[in-house]
């Protein structure tokens, strides 16, 4: 899809996209109700989702009428919380939506037909809501884990994160939220199937067009994959490398780097 600056000139093709994964993307029902802020469950929604142990399912991306849809079947668990929420659930090896049986591919092919898709458009933009701090680190993980990190990066112009260029261009109209599933609701009078990576991605493109960004602001929101960095590192051996840990647990490592006495009470 090409979008049109208001001289008429063309502009960067725009290719919508999201990932459905093993661990929740947002935060559990009802929080808000109880106090925690924005910025607090924005921590919350990056820690519990974008860890190492959070791994694609499915992958969408629309642009214009042209779509890809994807599923792959991760190899940890799918949180409960987020297969409530998607519908998606792993048995014995075949993953099903609603119970159903869909079709799946290695992550590798997955990565493969994404980035076929993205060359086929002539290097676009990417954009997605809250992709800087979820979706693209996610992404980012899996491409280095298949070694295509450098096909993608040449297969893109950029990333735009649409959730701070909606709160830039929404700033004055008193939004209650700026989840993506709100502003539809707000700005196109429209409830979708939320958490269908497909659904959302569609959705998604409407509104952006709805909104109609300035291109000095879409600019702010735009990053390269590389300006990622991991909230979490799966490094073995690296010290810095910070771990999903609850208070007071500590790695098996620590555990052994102990002193044991032995029985007559001399360390070893």
């Amino acid at each position: 899809m090409q979008t049109s600056a208001a001289d008429g000139s063309s502009q960067q093709t725009i290719v919508f996209f999201d990932l459905e994964t093993t661990g929740l993307g947002g935060v559990k029902p009802g929080l808000r109700g109880f106090g925690w802020s924005e910025s607090s469950l924005d921590v919350m929604r990056v820690s519990s989702s974008s860890g190492p142990t959070c791994q694609l399912v499915q992958l969408a991306a629309v642009s214009g009428s042209r779509s890809l849809n994807l599923y792959t079947v991760p190899r940890c668990r799918m949180e409960p919380g987020a297969a409530k929420v998607t519908g998606l659930r792993v048995r014995r090896r075949q993953l099903f939506l609603h119970r159903r049986p869909v079709p799946t591919s290695p992550l590798q092919d997955v990565l493969l037909s994404f980035i076929a898709f993205l060359r086929a458009l002539g290097r676009p933009l990417l954009a997605g809501h809250n992709i800087r701090r979820f979706d693209c680190r996610l992404l980012a993980r899996a491409l280095d884990e298949t070694g295509l990190r450098t096909q993608f990066e040449g297969s893109v112009a950029g990333c735009v994160d649409t959730l701070p260029l909606a709160r830039e261009v929404l700033k004055d109209c008193g939004m209650r939220s700026f989840k993506q599933e709100y502003l539809v609701k707000e700005l196109m009078g429209v409830d979708y199937k939320a958490h269908d990576a497909l659904e959302d991605v569609r959705s998604l493109q409407t509104l952006y067009y709805v909104l109609q960004p300035k291109p000095e602001v879409a600019a702010r929101c735009t990053f390269s994959l590389s300006d990622v960095q991991e909230v979490v590192k799966e490094a073995a051996g690296d010290p810095k490398a910070k771990q999903c840990l609850l208070p007071g647990q500590r790695l098996l490592w620590q555990h052994l780097e102990r002193p044991v006495k032995d029985t007559d009470g001399n360390a070893t």
